[in-house]
C-alpha cells in the first residue's frame, strides 16, 4: 500500500487510539477492544514494554480494514523495528529527519511531533505526510484554525489532552484527525468500548 493510501485510511474516522499499557498482553487485549468497538486506526506506544510483540500480535488479529501503527517512535533503529513488526505508519512526540527518512525508506508514512508553525514548516519540508500536534492540552482549536489560514497544506493531529467532547471542536477547526489514548481506554474494557462508539458517533456529526 503507498502511503497515500495508508494515510487516507488513517484520515477516515478522524481519530487515531492511542494504546499505552504496563504489559504487552494488556496492549493487545486494548487494542482489541478499541477494534471491536469499530475503531480502525490506532497505534501502539513504543514505550509499552514488549510494544514490537504487540503491533505483531494486534496486526495479527486485526480486521482487514484497520491500520495499527507504532508511537513514540524516537530514532531510525526503532522505526526500523516497528516496520519490520508491521506497524503501517509511524507517530513520534518530536521531529527528527531520520525517523522520517527511516519510514519513508519502509514505505510508512510518518507523523511527527511538532508545537509551532516552524516546526510545521520545517516538517513538510522534511516530508513528513502528517503533524502530529503535541501537547495538544497547550493549545485551542482556534489555533488550529489560524495557523491553517496561512499553513493549509498542514495536516494537524492534535494529540495529548483530547476528549470525546473536544474532538469534535478540533475537526470543526480543520484538524485532519485526533489522536486519543486515555480518554478512550481509561475505566476499564466496557466503560473503553463505550467511549469510542460515542466518539465515532460524534465525529461522524461532524461536517
Amino acid at each position: 500500500m503507498y502511503r497515500w493510501e495508508t494515510m487516507s485510511a488513517i484520515t477516515v474516522q478522524r481519530v487515531i487510539g492511542i494504546v499505552r499499557t504496563a504489559t504487552a498482553e494488556e496492549a493487545v487485549a486494548t487494542a482489541r477492544e478499541m477494534l471491536a468497538a469499530g475503531l480502525r486506526t490506532l497505534e501502539v506506544a513504543l514505550t509499552t514494554p514488549g510494544a514490537l510483540d504487540a503491533i505483531r500480535e494486534t496486526v495479527l488479529h486485526a480486521p482487514r480494514d484497520a491500520v495499527i501503527g507504532a508511537g513514540t517512535v524516537l530514532d531510525e533503529a526503532a522505526a526500523s523495528a516497528a516496520a519490520e513488526a508491521g506497524a503501517r505508519f509511524l507517530v513520534s512526540p518530536s521531529l527528527s529527519r531520520t525517523v522520517i527518512r527511516a519510514g519513508h525508506r519502509h514505505g510508512l508514512p510518518v507523523i511527527p511531533g511538532v508545537a509551532s508553525p516552524t516546526e510545521i514548516v520545517r516538517a513538510l519540508e522534511m516530508g513528513a505526510d502528517a503533524l502530529k500536534l503535541f501537547p495538544a492540552s497547550g493549545f485551542t482549536p482556534a489555533w488550529i484554525k489560524d495557523v491553517r489560514a496561512a499553513l493549509p497544506q498542514a495536516a494537524l493531529v492534535p494529540t495529548g489532552g483530547v476528549s470525546i467532547e473536544t474532538a469534535p471542536a478540533w475537526i470543526a477547526a480543520g484538524a485532519a484527525a485526533c489522536g486519543m489514548g486515555s480518554s478512550l481506554t481509561s475505566g476499564g474494557t466496557s466503560e473503553g468500548r463505550q467511549r469510542v462508539e460515542r466518539l465515532l458517533t460524534a465525529l461522524s456529526a461532524t461536517g
